[in-house]
C-alpha cells in the first residue's frame, strides 16, 4: 500500500489579503507574460527549459520557445507517440511556482482583476480586506480529449437551471456553470486531439482564441479570460480531411511539427528513460529494440501515415525484461539479464500497435519477425565489427550444440560454453565489463550466436518445444 501523495502547501509569508499584496510590491503578469519571463530567465542561466523532452533540442523546441515569446497560442502536429502531450504538460514548469487568487473564485480570478460581477462587489465591498488564496502552478492546467460527444457545455459552459430558478436573470453569468476553458484562467489549457471535435463546437472556440470572451447560449459574457490554449493534432487529420475549420486554425499563432527521434542514440535514451524494466537489458539488446523500432517505422509494408509510437520501444524494452524475470523465476535464477532470445515475444505481443498496408493480410508476423533479424544482425555488426569470433565457430565446428532459449538458464548455457578465446574481448564491447554476472555473460554469448547466425556463418535449429539450437 503507497502513501498518499503530499499536498503542496504555499509559505505562511504569503500575503493572505488584498493589501497585504500590495504593500509586498506584487505585480500582475498575464499567463503569457510569465511564460515569456520565466523562459528567458531560463534561457539566460542555462536552467533546464523542458525536462524529460528526449529529441527536440535543435527543432522542436526552438519552435515552442519562440512561440511561447511571441505569445502565441499553439497547435503541435504530429504523429501517435511523439510526445505532444509530454511537451505540452511540460509548459506549466513555466509558470510561476505561486500566484495569488480571490479565495473561493471558481475562475482563479486575480485579486488585482476579478472577472465576474459576483467578485468585483466582493472587491468592493471588501476592500484591502480581500481575501485571497495561492495557487500553485501544478493547479493551473487543464486538459480535454477532444471526442465526439463533447458539447459547448464541457468546454465553455451553460446555463444553470437551478440558479435561473432562483430568480436570477439568464443573461446574468451568475447563472452560468462554467466548463473546463473558463476554470482554467489564469492557467494553460490543452485540447488534444483537436480535429476529432465536432466543428460546431470548435466554433466556440474562436472567441476565446481570439476576443478572449465567452459566450453561453447566445449570451455574450464579457470575461477576459487568461490563459495559453494549446492544441494536438495529426497532421493526417489536420492538413487532409480539413476537419479543423478554417477560422479556428487561423487563430492559432504558431503550429508546430513534432518527429521521431532522428537517430538511433535518441531512441536508445528515451527507451532508457521512459520505460519501466522489472529486469536488466544490456544496452546491445537496447540497441538492438531501437534498431528494430526504426526499421518499422520505415517498412514500405507498415502504414506510414499511422506513425509507430514511441510506446512501441518502450513497450517492446519492457516485454523484453519480463521475458527474463519470466525465466528466472522458472529456472531459480538469482538474477534476471535479458538475452536475445527474449526478443522473439515481442513480434506477437505488439503486432497490435503496427498498423500494416491492406497487401500485408496475414504477413504481420512475418514482416515483424524479419525487420527483428535485420536490427539484430545490424547491431550486432555495429557493436562487435573486427573481432575475432573464431572460438565461437570453433566450439561448434566439431559437431557440437549450443542448446539455449527463453527457458535455458544462464547457468545452462554458460556449463555448455566452457573456455572460449576472445570471450573477454566480447563482453568488454558490449559494455559487460571485466567481470560480468553469469546472467551477463550469457547474454553477450547468446547475442554473438545468433549474430552469427544471422550473417550466415553458424547454423541454427528452433525445434517444436521452444528450444533453440546452434552449431546443429
Amino acid at each position: 500500500m503507497t502513501d498518499a501523495p503530499t499536498a503542496i502547501t504555499p509559505s505562511s509569508d504569503l500575503p493572505r489579503t488584498l493589501g497585504e499584496l500590495r504593500a509586498s510590491g506584487h505585480e500582475y503578469k498575464t499567463v503569457k507574460q510569465e511564460l515569456r519571463d520565466n523562459l528567458l530567465a531560463r534561457l539566460r542561466d542555462g536552467g533546464p527549459r523542458f525536462p524529460g523532452i528526449v529529441g527536440y533540442d535543435d527543432t522542436v523546441l526552438p519552435e515552442v520557445e519562440r512561440a511561447l515569446l511571441a505569445g502565441h497560442d499553439m497547435v503541435l502536429l504530429g504523429e501517435r507517440g511523439q510526445g505532444k502531450t509530454r511537451l505540452i504538460r511540460g509548459l506549466i514548469g513555466l509558470l510561476d511556482e505561486w500566484t495569488p487568487v480571490i479565495t473561493g473564485s471558481e475562475l482563479h480570478e486575480h485579486p488585482y482583476h476579478p472577472l465576474t460581477p459576483a467578485t468585483r462587489r466582493m472587491v468592493a465591498e471588501t476592500g484591502d480586506l480581500l481575501p485571497i488564496s495561492w495557487l500553485h502552478r501544478s493547479e493551473r492546467y487543464g486538459e480535454k480529449l477532444a471526442t465526439p460527444d463533447t458539447s459547448v457545455g464541457d468546454l465553455i459552459g451553460d446555463v444553470d437551471p437551478i440558479k435561473v430558478a432562483e430568480g436570477r436573470a439568464l443573461g446574468d453569468p451568475d447563472t452560468i456553470h462554467f466548463g473546463l476553458v473558463p476554470r482554467t484562467n489564469r492557467g494553460i489549457f490543452a485540447v488534444n486531439e483537436l480535429p476529432d471535435l465536432a466543428e460546431r463546437i470548435q466554433v466556440s472556440l474562436l472567441n476565446v482564441l481570439e476576443e478572449r470572451d465567452i459566450q453561453v447560449r447566445g449570451y455574450q459574457l464579457r470575461l477576459p479570460l487568461d490563459l495559453l490554449l494549446v492544441a494536438s493534432a495529426n497532421p493526417e487529420d489536420y492538413t487532409n480531411r480539413g476537419r479543423i475549420i478554417t477560422p479556428l486554425k487561423d487563430r492559432f499563432g504558431a503550429e508546430i511539427r513534432t518527429h521521431y527521434p532522428v537517430d538511433l542514440a535518441l531512441e536508445t535514451e528515451l527507451i532508457r528513460q521512459e520505460a519501466d524494466l522489472v529486469a536488466a537489458v544490456p544496452d546491445h539488446l537496447v540497441d538492438v529494440l531501437a534498431r528494430y523500432t526504426r526499421a518499422v517505422r520505415e517498412s514500405p509494408s507498415v502504414d506510414a501515415r499511422s506513425g509507430i509510437s514511441a510506446r512501441f520501444a518502450i513497450a517492446a524494452a519492457e516485454t523484453v525484461a519480463a521475458s527474463a524475470l519470466r525465466r528466472s523465476g522458472l529456472r531459480q535464477e538469482r538474477e534476471a539479464v535479458a538475452r536475445i532470445c527474449d526478443t522473439v515475444s515481442v513480434t506477437s505481443t505488439l503486432r497490435g500497435k503496427v498498423e500494416f498496408e491492406s497487401g500485408e493480410e496475414g504477413r504481420e508476423t512475418e514482416v515483424l519477425a524479419h525487420l527483428l533479424r535485420v536490427a539484430t544482425a545490424e547491431t550486432f555488426r555495429d557493436r562487435l565489427a573486427g573481432l575475432d569470433l573464431s572460438g565461437f565457430t570453433d566450439l561448434v565446428a566439431e559437431g557440437a550444440i549450443v542448446e539455449t532459449g527463453d527457458l535455458v538458464s544462464a547457468e545452462e548455457l554458460l556449463g555448455q560454453i566452457g573456455t572460449v578465446p576472445g570471450l573477454a574481448k566480447v563482453l568488454d564491447r558490449l559494455g559487460l565489463g571485466d567481470a560480468p554476472s553469469p546472467g551477463q555473460a550469457a547474454s553477450g554469448i547468446e547475442f554473438v550466436l545468433e549474430g552469427l547466425h544471422l550473417t550466415r556463418r553458424m547454423a541454427k535449429e528452433l525445434t517444436d518445444d521452444g528450444r533453440t539450437l546452434y552449431g546443429s
